[in-house]
């Protein structure tokens, strides 16, 4: 019996994927960040260099490393690790956390932020489109790395905690990932935005809820969703550059 092989998802130039994206302009935008607008995983970047920096109290860095080990081996959930790496900085001045995730993405991700989709998020933002951004990285970093695409606090949904009279608590607002993205969306009114753009499994519920959906970058599990739901596949020139070295 012979086997059928599966269609490989469509790849897409940047000018194609600019194409389809503004023609017709999208009145709603949504970004995925770590993957997408940038290169690497900057929630993780941010708690190793954290702990390094001496942020975090040794007690502290102990568990969530010990933690994260354990995420690791599929022993704790992404939902439970997105939210206990932003829980961990309780006790701490948000003021400091904002100065921290300022200097830390200045030296350890603005490098690796994709010039395509920096300049696409321009174009679209010249275009009227309302744009948004979910990350489940912490909204320290996340908010300060948004803020080179123009992207508002006000427009960022991410692993958040209530802070009190200044001081971080462990109180969990928010942890947007997997379902949870698209019902973070959701509660801002946004139920189909007109554009999606994410990189992993963990996008896949608000990449099925756009009325267009963009894979960037995309891990090999949501490269075999893409070519499942016919959704066009964009890599950025570094991501290339970094496959034949």
């Amino acid at each position: 019996m012979t086997s059928i092989q599966a269609t490989p998802a469509l790849r897409i130039s940047h000018e194609e994927l600019r194409q389809a994206v503004l023609h017709p302009a999208p009145r709603v935008s949504v970004f995925d960040c770590d993957g997408t607008l940038w290169n690497g995983d900057a929630g993780l970047g941010f708690m190793t260099w954290s702990m390094d920096a001496g942020l975090l109290s040794r007690d502290a860095s102990h568990w969530i490393d010990a933690r994260h080990r354990l995420y690791r081996q599929d022993q704790v959930s992404e939902e439970t690790i997105c939210g206990e790496m932003v829980q961990v900085y309780a006790g701490l001045r948000e003021e400091e956390m904002r100065r921290a995730a300022a200097q830390y993405f200045s030296a350890h991700v603005e490098a690796q932020i994709f010039p395509e989709m920096r300049a696409l998020v321009d174009e679209l933002r010249a275009a009227g489109t309302e744009i948004w951004a979910v990350s489940s990285t912490n909204n320290w970093v996340i908010e300060e790395g948004v803020q080179r695409f123009g992207i508002a606090p006000d427009r960022v949904l991410a692993a958040e905690v209530r802070v009190h009279d200044g001081l971080i608590t462990s109180d969990l607002v928010a942890v947007p990932t997997d379902e949870g993205k698209a019902e973070a969306l959701r509660r801002a009114g946004i139920s189909a935005p007109d554009a999606v753009f994410g990189n992993s499994i963990h996008d896949a519920a608000m990449l099925e809820i756009a009325r267009r959906a963009f894979p960037v970058n995309p891990t090999p599990v949501l490269l075999e969703i893409a070519a499942q739901r016919n959704w066009p596949v964009f890599y950025p020139a570094a991501v290339l550059a970094d496959r034949t070295k």
